[in-house]
């Protein structure tokens, strides 16, 4: 019973009615009070984050596996999931002593924050990145005590370009900019921190086409320390933070904003019987249905976008855009 606890009066009678009859004991009910306040603490096990911390650090890699699906997606042309199975803070030795003797092991630093942070993926993941990357279809192997000097700068490059992500991922709280150090497979030669050191793992369940397998971040209490006052739910409802629709559309945006289109300048058009296009020799002239100043239709994409008039630069073929083709609602598709 708690003492905060208030009773109604029927409540106190039967209480009191109780007692009374001998039904029950007070000294029991002190006992039994004594030992609720008892917890149980392990100090090997520290538990330096709070529950709202936890939620707050599981809120942000979520944002994290979402833009890293968007990526990878984009990148690999191929089906990528990739969503947070759990979050736990342990010490660094019992994470160590979690994942394969034999692994995929990205070290990166997130400036201004000090220490260093591991990203461990597993190696059916990595090698059906690499396989797609190289243009298979996604089979996974395992061969990692074996891995080339090439193999070893792919992998480890695929996951280079994937921490403009975790920036992002980020920027609700603060400002970092992640910074690949190192590349290792054998977790037994990697001393991020003490072994009694708090860590956070963070375990992404990863489905690259037929092969699965866990991406597990590991951030160290010491890394996080600077921060922690911001993880509360507090500072997380104020802030000004953008939903994850936003943070997925800028993220296809910024990839469309990378494709290559074709853009073509026309020089005129002319018109051929099939027996003159057979007849057709070498030197042969062909009349052009514009003059020389007429401007040209320059394409993007197939598309008619702009009028321009050709020219030189630097002894280059070039041409120079002059106009914008308007063509109403069309213009959308650029």
């Amino acid at each position: 019973m708690s003492t905060n606890e208030v009773l109604s009066q029927s409540e106190i009678d039967a209480l009191l009615s109780a007692l009374s009859t001998g039904e029950m004991d007070a000294d029991e009910l002190k006992k039994e009070e004594e030992a609720k306040k008892i917890k149980v603490y392990d100090f090997k096990r520290a538990l330096r984050f709070s529950k709202d911390q936890i939620r707050s650090l599981t809120r942000i890699h979520e944002n994290f596996a979402r833009l890293l699906t968007t990526f990878f997606s984009a990148q690999l042309r191929t089906y990528i999931q990739i969503s947070v199975a759990s979050a736990d803070q342990i010490p660094y030795g019992e994470f160590i002593r979690s994942i394969p003797k034999m692994t995929i092991l990205n070290v990166f630093e997130i400036e201004p924050l000090g220490g260093r942070v591991l990203m461990e993926v597993n190696p059916n993941i990595a090698y059906a990145m690499m396989d797609r990357v190289m243009g298979g279809i996604g089979v996974s192997m395992n061969k990692i005590e074996s891995l080339t000097e090439i193999e070893t700068r792919i992998i480890s490059t695929i996951f280079e370009k994937s921490l403009d992500n975790y920036r992002e991922a980020w920027n609700t709280i603060i400002d970092i900019d992640p910074v690949m150090q190192d590349f290792e497979i054998n977790p037994q030669f990697l001393q991020l921190v003490s072994p009694n050191e708090t860590v956070v793992v963070i375990s992404l369940n990863a489905q690259i086409g037929e092969s699965s397998g866990m991406i597990n971040l590991c951030l160290p209490h010491v890394v996080l320390e600077p921060i922690i006052p911001k993880l509360s739910a507090h500072y997380w409802m104020q802030s000004e933070r953008k939903e994850p629709e936003e943070l997925e559309t800028k993220a296809i945006q910024k990839q469309i904003k990378q494709a290559n289109v074709p853009i073509n300048a026309e020089l005129g058009h002319s018109q051929l019987t099939i027996h003159d296009f057979l007849e057709l020799q070498v030197g042969d002239t062909i009349r052009l249905e514009q003059t020389v100043s007429d401007l040209l239709t320059i394409k993007v994409g197939g598309v008619p976008k702009f009028l321009g008039q050709p020219g030189k630069v630097n002894n280059r073929l070039a041409v120079q855009i002059l106009d914008v083709i308007n063509r109403g609602d069309d213009e959308d598709e650029f």
